[in-house]
């Protein structure tokens, strides 16, 4: 039961009482030395006075409000997790920006063993998108989830037998630095670029199986050089850090695209890393293909992180302090 009281509509207090009371629930929800409160009264500008299975919230009314959905939400978690930090991160970025009323919440992505979920505004937007539409792009910062959304829906594609097979593509460029020559064989030469795609895979499907599937052919992990002269049917292809494609290179990715697949491209065009000045594929892209119907577009910002917290500090402040950090947004 809940009571509410405001003081000019500035201050508000609520008293939580969560149920079933649980003692060993409780001391997971609170954390070693109540550090999840803390947590939550930092990010949220609260203050948390906590006694057995009872809470009284005071801060800013919108706040408390947010509060109160973020304590049950993790309470509600306690029943099959044990809380960390990054569990109450990703509770306040999920109640902080809750899905309007007016847009369905996208369902959660359920893989082998593993659910996800989008946590914010524009990630339920582009779930749905990804699951609805052959060809969206997802673009803004690091952190906002673009690619693991994405491959979370190609792997749940798979398992319902929606396409044959996967394609993970990158571009094979250095983040600003020279790194010369690189020992071993082509495989050996590329799996430094091609990591955070098996990372990605390796969450969803879990390494055993993800090793199997490679190694049938069922998902494919290319640099975006290999891609030229493809013609993929029935396959959920995901190009990403996009931002480092030429205009041809864009244009000979998206002309590969066949019957029955999908196609998704992400990237940040705040972090483009192409030698020479050169025009990025993706700004390119955006520009003509914006108005273009069946192509669907999704931009994230900052807002959006569900990284460490600090992520979204950073990005904010680099952006403040360069125009093209304001392009990642889209209202």
């Amino acid at each position: 039961m809940n009571q509410q009281s405001q003081d000019n509509g500035i201050r508000a207090s609520t008293n939580l009482v969560l149920e079933p009371a649980d003692q060993e629930r409780l001391i997971n929800l609170c954390g070693p030395q109540d550090r999840n409160l803390r947590q939550v009264e930092q990010k949220l500008g609260v203050e948390i006075r906590n006694y057995g299975s009872s809470f009284r919230v005071t801060g800013n009314a919108e706040s408390v409000a947010i509060t109160g959905q973020v304590i049950r939400a993790l309470y509600d978690s306690t029943q099959n997790h044990t809380l960390s930090q990054e569990h109450v991160h990703l509770s306040i970025c999920e109640n902080r920006a809750p899905c309007p009323a007016t847009m369905p919440q996208a369902a959660p992505i359920r893989t082998h063993g593993t659910a996800v979920r989008a946590r914010s505004h524009n990630q339920h937007h582009y779930l749905q998108q990804l699951r609805e539409h052959e060809l969206c792009f997802g673009i803004g910062p690091a952190g906002t989830g673009k690619t693991f959304l994405a491959v979370a829906s190609a792997v749940e594609a798979l398992q319902r037998d929606q396409i044959n097979r996967i394609v993970l593509v990158r571009p094979a460029v250095e983040a600003g630095e020279r790194l010369g020559f690189l020992p071993g064989d082509m495989a050996q030469k590329i799996d430094p670029y091609l990591r955070p795609l098996y990372d990605s895979l390796g969450t969803m499907l879990g390494s055993a199986r993800m090793e199997k599937y490679m190694d049938s052919g069922i998902i494919e992990v290319l640099p975006l050089a290999f891609m030229r002269g493809h013609t993929l049917n029935e396959s959920f292809v995901i190009l990403d850090e996009a931002q480092n494609t030429t205009i041809l290179q864009m244009q000979m990715f998206l002309t590969r695209m066949g019957y029955g697949s999908r196609v998704v491209v992400t990237g940040d065009i705040t972090q483009i890393d192409l030698p020479n000045s050169q025009v990025s594929g993706l700004t390119h892209a955006l520009g003509i293909l914006r108005d273009v119907d069946g192509v669907h577009f999704t931009f994230f910002d900052r807002r959006d992180v569900v990284r460490h917290p600090l992520v979204a500090a950073v990005l904010e402040a680099y952006g403040s302090d360069r125009p093209e950090g304001r392009q990642t947004t889209h209202e």
